[in-house]
């Protein structure tokens, strides 16, 4: 990007930081709802930078991560079809489900295949009209799009073997889940800036008017962060909860009106699972009727056992922010990114993963 350099200016950094040592007074808890925003924060330091009256908590921005172990199992029975080929984003591959993972079905002969957009999904069903390819669908609102427009040419196209198990998760319900729960106190928001490039700054209104907790869209970068956290400092100091923008040079208060429009046209919002949250209300998609006939839980058979949690992974609560992967008995024991135990630890932007990499 054309001068990055400058959201990486070292005397800048220290700038923001002097102010948010000098504005910050109370103890705050600011939640970063963002997976990117996590290895960001860890790899760039900027948690030893800050007051100790500040703390940062890591939420449920990983979409691999808030991927429900049931879903997990549904996906790896769709694998065992005699005639499927599984398409999916390659993180998916090495998390556990109840007794087995994608990896381990792609290593035992099923036809299991990683790819990098769900139009490759749509290729490799064109160049195989005699098996059905099922794309698993995961991820927030930035990829959602994406996929409403794959379904959208494979009804243009008549392709009659592409399916999708949608099983993406919507931020802004999630947040407010977090609230309502109770046990765990959050002062602040740092909000996803991809994800709220597509659904508008305007999506976080709610959780300020309900809640009276104040979020700032931030962008990826150690100035972009440190400033954030400090437009969240003023905010609370002065007993304000608005929604503001510090990603301005990527997001606006309305979103990408042609990505929401499509998403409007192809899916239905419905509740789904989140790992360590449980069913949300509204938070999730789902076909509309007149797609029907790519939805994968139309066109099989997805019945499961009751999906079974590993022993001692605490997964769900370093997700909800109420632990520390450092808490949990299995980190660097048992549990490390060579064996992952839980997907905290598969994902890139796992906290499991951050904590593992960068924290002594």
């Amino acid at each position: 990007m054309k001068h990055l350099d400058e959201y990486r200016d070292r005397e800048l950094a220290q700038r923001i930081i002097e102010r948010i040592h000098a504005s910050s007074k109370k103890g705050i808890r600011i939640m970063e709802v963002c997976g990117t925003h996590t290895v960001s924060i860890f790899r760039n330091g900027i948690r030893d930078v800050l007051p100790s009256n500040i703390a940062l908590i890591s939420g449920p921005g990983c979409p691999v991560c808030v991927t429900a172990t049931e879903e997990i199992d549904k996906s790896i029975k769709l694998s065992r079809e005699h005639d499927v080929i599984i398409t999916t984003f390659g993180d998916l591959m090495r998390v556990p489900g109840s007794k087995s993972s994608l990896q381990k079905e792609k290593a035992n002969g099923a036809d299991i295949r990683v790819v990098y957009s769900v139009s490759d999904a749509i290729k490799i069903a064109s160049n195989n009209p005699q098996k059905r390819v099922v794309f698993l669908g995961i991820g927030f609102e930035t990829t959602a799009p994406t996929i409403a427009a794959a379904v959208l040419e494979a009804k243009s196209e008549g392709i009659k073997n592409f399916f999708v198990l949608v099983l993406h998760k919507l931020i802004p319900p999630a947040m407010e889940a977090l609230l309502s729960g109770g046990d765990l106190k959050i002062d602040g928001f740092m909000c996803p800036g991809h994800v709220t490039s597509i659904i508008g700054a305007s999506s976080y209104v709610p959780v300020t008017q309900r809640y009276h907790i104040p979020c700032v869209v931030a962008g990826f970068e150690p100035i972009d962060i440190l400033q954030a956290i400090y437009m969240l400092v003023e905010q609370l100091e002065e007993g304000q909860a608005q929604v503001e923008i510090q990603y301005k040079r990527g997001v606006t208060f309305e979103g990408n009106k042609n990505a929401m429009a499509i998403m409007e046209r192809v899916f239905d919002r419905c509740d789904t699972v989140w790992r360590g949250l449980g069913v949300i209300s509204k938070s999730g998609f789902k076909l509309k009727v007149q797609y029907r006939e790519f939805a994968a839980e139309d066109s099989f058979d997805l019945s499961i056992p009751k999906a079974k949690e590993h022993p001692g992974c605490m997964c769900g609560e370093i997700l909800r922010g109420v632990v520390t992967p450092a808490e949990c008995p299995l980190f660097r024991r048992t549990c490390n990114p060579g064996h992952p135990v839980g997907p905290c630890m598969v994902s890139s932007e796992g906290t499991c993963a951050a904590y593992y990499k960068y924290q002594a």
